[in-house]
């Protein structure tokens, strides 16, 4: 069925595919890279207005390379998962020091670089330079654990072994660009996690999980476990003129390296972290409305206080990662989503 597979897949894509998309229009390798990295755990809709700005102000590898991080994650902030942002501007750097500032052609040389994993290596390489390459990517798992009645969850290592052979033994021999898009946009437009469309789908009379009246259950999903929930509290303090103190976060963790409000677990370590940096009463703080931000793996319940007409102490000015941002500045600044969000939507006093 190899390549019955592949003839349909792409006949398909001819009549219903994306051909459209900003990173096919070159197809360089820089674009594409950014587009897949872009493309992990995002929509395509979500991403083309962020690609497109990215691209304009960071037209290049070098570019990007030699772009601080702040600028980098003011690009990225609202699409999520920031450490994609960082492994991105990481990986561009070594590839100056190490490939030139080009993309190497190379499997094993892309995976050794931050943020780029086999699939992505192979997407890569097949859109950019038409290589006889394998994708595996979550439509990709999804389309061929139907066809070929693959039960179990594709993300333990015997299951992915399976697929991954699967991926290999229907490749095409030409198209590879085309093919790898196919396979994306197969899954994410008509082989869905709901509802897919198999009265339409060109691959019905082979596919197993149609056969067997299976498609809703594969493939099998990841075992599941409530999510945890925590809370914190964000500090969210403005000077007279109506600045908003940010700090840097740490460079690992959550939104590592975003700049954010103060945050602290409770409101001991919040006091004494206002007492040591503001004027005023802790105790004067306006609560805000609590804001629920889902993660992969739990639940943020963010609790706002907010003061006004906070005057910083000395040690505000001799800390780098503290600073008081106007408000026409927060679009200039990699900032959580949520935490945009909050600044924005809240009316700020006039300066």
């Amino acid at each position: 069925m190899s390549d019955d597979f592949a003839i349909r897949l792409l006949a398909w894509f001819d009549v219903s595919g994306r051909h459209d998309l900003p990173w096919q229009h070159p197809r360089a390798p820089y674009r594409v890279w950014l587009s897949e990295i872009m493309l992990q755990q995002t929509q395509v809709q979500v991403v083309i207005p962020y690609f497109e700005r990215f691209v304009a102000a960071l037209p290049d590898l070098p570019a990007l390379a030699a772009a601080p991080l702040d600028d980098v994650l003011a690009l990225w902030s609202g699409l999520g998962y920031y450490a994609r942002a960082r492994n991105l501007h990481a990986a561009a750097k070594l590839c100056v020091e190490r490939h030139d500032g080009d993309l190497p052609r190379d499997l094993d040389a892309l995976t050794a670089l931050p943020g780029i994993g086999r699939s992505t290596a192979g997407a890569i390489l097949a859109q950019a330079w038409g290589d006889r390459c394998a994708i595996l990517d979550g439509n990709v798992k999804r389309v061929l654990s139907r066809v070929h009645g693959i039960a179990g969850w594709p993300g333990l290592p015997a299951i992915e072994k399976q697929l991954w052979a699967i991926a290999e033994a229907q490749l095409p021999h030409a198209r590879l660009a085309d093919y790898t898009q196919a396979q994306m946009d197969f899954g994410a437009t008509l082989c869905t996690r709901h509802d897919p469309a198999c009265v339409i789908c060109p691959m019905q009379r082979d596919c197993i999980a149609l056969r067997d009246g299976r498609v809703a259950e594969l493939p099998t999903p990841k075992p599941g476990k409530p999510l945890p929930e925590r809370r914190t509290l964000v500090l969210w303090a403005e000077d007279s003129a109506g600045r908003v103190l940010l700090q840097r976060r740490p460079p690992v963790g959550i939104w590592a390296a975003l700049w954010s409000l103060p945050e602290h677990d409770d409101h001991d370590a919040a006091r004494h972290w206002f007492d040591a940096h503001l004027g005023g009463d802790y105790d004067h703080a306006e609560p805000l409305q609590a804001i629920v931000h889902g993660f992969t793996h739990y639940r943020l319940q963010i609790q706002p206080l907010r003061w006004r007409g906070a005057e910083a102490k000395p040690a505000v000015g001799d800390n780098v990662d503290l600073r008081w941002v106007a408000r026409d500045e927060l679009v200039a600044l990699g900032i959580p989503a949520p935490i945009r969000k909050l600044l924005e939507n809240t009316q700020l006093p006039e300066g």
